[in-house]
């Protein structure tokens, strides 16, 4: 396990299209299969804990259409669902965060139990808290809790469950939208981007302030993907803000200045994801950074770029991908083995390493993980497959 690597392992059972999921994430980690098989729903789970802590799981159930949208159906009826997140925080302690959630029975919903363990066999801080009432816990004293809240928010206040807090909320997510991108901004806090890419200027202004070895790397990338591209800075524009480039022209002994609106949608992508993935200065970077298909509205030929992108990026941060593009996996340095392959069984989505032959094949040189993907033989591992009844799926207590 790398020290970039944040959350080692994900467990979930009803969640959308995943009746039962149990994972292993790497530095880098891509998620690939067809349309449709829940590559996005599997990212939606980090996705969802994350809004569930910042603002509150009403608002991240609300976001989603509410609990009927999320817990998975099977049978004709729903089902509670649940997650485990297995992770190591920055001073190497492990530990995990699990949650059940499940319906009253007079409507709405409830967390039904809860639980945070970090340390080894149970030698650091913990706490169960079910239905709200907190049944163990290691602290002089546990605030309040409520049963549609998730916890941890509260126990947030204590020193000793802050960090986990922290890097929860501190993943990043993008589906980065060029239109987005184009229009002018609202000046905003730029900390952190946020996950269309609506405050990019603001993030880059940060960047050049406070990171600008890590602005002049997103140029860097973006000069390669546009090769007439010099640079990329925030300009004001009367209370609103965009961005402005700097651009070779035909004729001119200088380069030319351009603003965001002039863009093409690949460039304009392009950036969000260099800035997603080197965004914040050292202290502020993302504990983990997923984002789905780098590769849309991008040339085949970038391909090579952003992979080179993404994996010096997840030496500073967890990286996670969704992608069905040959040409991102076309390169004998991709590692089968951050590879998790995505497939759909009646409608339930099935996550797992990639099947051994593909992995032995990869590994002897003799096709490309990409070249594989086009052949379709990126399958998942049968012998990897979970099912919410299975003994891997145990999502509290110690493993």
């Amino acid at each position: 396990m790398t020290p970039s690597t944040f959350i080692h392992r994900v467990r979930a059972k009803n969640f959308k299209s995943i009746a039962a999921c149990d994972v292993r994430l790497g530095a880098l980690t891509y998620l690939i299969g067809p349309n449709g098989t829940g590559k996005s729903n599997f990212l939606d789970i980090l996705h969802f804990v994350k809004d569930a802590l910042e603002g509150s799981l009403d608002n991240a159930l609300h976001l989603r259409g509410g609990l009927q949208e999320v817990r998975r159906r099977s049978g004709g009826h729903p089902n509670h669902f649940g997650v485990r997140l297995d992770f190591r925080l920055q001073d190497e302690r492990p530990g995990h965060f699990a949650f059940h959630v499940g319906a009253r029975p007079g409507g709405g919903f409830e967390v039904q139990k809860e639980e945070c363990c970090i340390g080894l066999d149970g030698d650091g801080p913990r706490y169960v808290v079910e239905r709200g009432m907190a049944r163990k816990h290691t602290e002089d004293v546990f605030p309040v809790s409520t049963p549609d809240r998730l916890a941890l928010v509260n126990a947030a206040g204590l020193p000793a469950f802050r960090p986990v807090y922290d890097a929860l909320v501190s993943m990043g997510f993008y589906n980065l939208n060029p239109r987005v991108i184009r229009d002018l901004q609202k000046p905003q806090d730029g900390t952190s981007l946020k996950p269309l890419g609506e405050n990019i200027a603001s993030v880059l202004a940060r960047m050049e302030r406070y990171a600008p070895e890590q602005k002049a790397l997103v140029e860097e990338y973006l000069g390669l993907v546009v090769p007439s591209v010099h640079g990329v800075q925030r300009v004001g524009v009367g209370h609103m803000e965009t961005l402005q480039f700097r651009q070779d022209t035909g004729g001119a002994k200088h380069p030319w200045t351009f603003q965001a609106n002039s863009m093409s949608d690949g460039t304009l992508r392009a950036l969000g994801i260099f800035v997603a993935l080197y965004q914040g200065g050292e202290g502020l970077r993302p504990s983990l950074v997923g984002i789905e298909e780098p590769e849309v509205a991008l040339h085949p030929a970038a391909a090579a770029v952003v992979r080179d992108a993404l994996t010096r990026a997840s030496t500073r941060c967890q990286v996670v991908v969704t992608s069905h593009s040959p040409e991102l996996l076309d390169d004998a340095s991709v590692d089968v083995d951050s590879i998790l392959a995505v497939s759909s069984d009646d409608g339930a989505t099935v996550i797992a390493p990639v099947d051994a032959a593909s992995r032995e094949t990869v590994r002897n040189g003799l096709f490309t993980a990409g070249e594989l993907l086009v052949l379709n033989q990126l399958s998942p591992d049968p012998e990897h497959r979970v099912t919410p009844e299975s003994r891997q799926m145990k999502l509290f207590g110690a493993d």
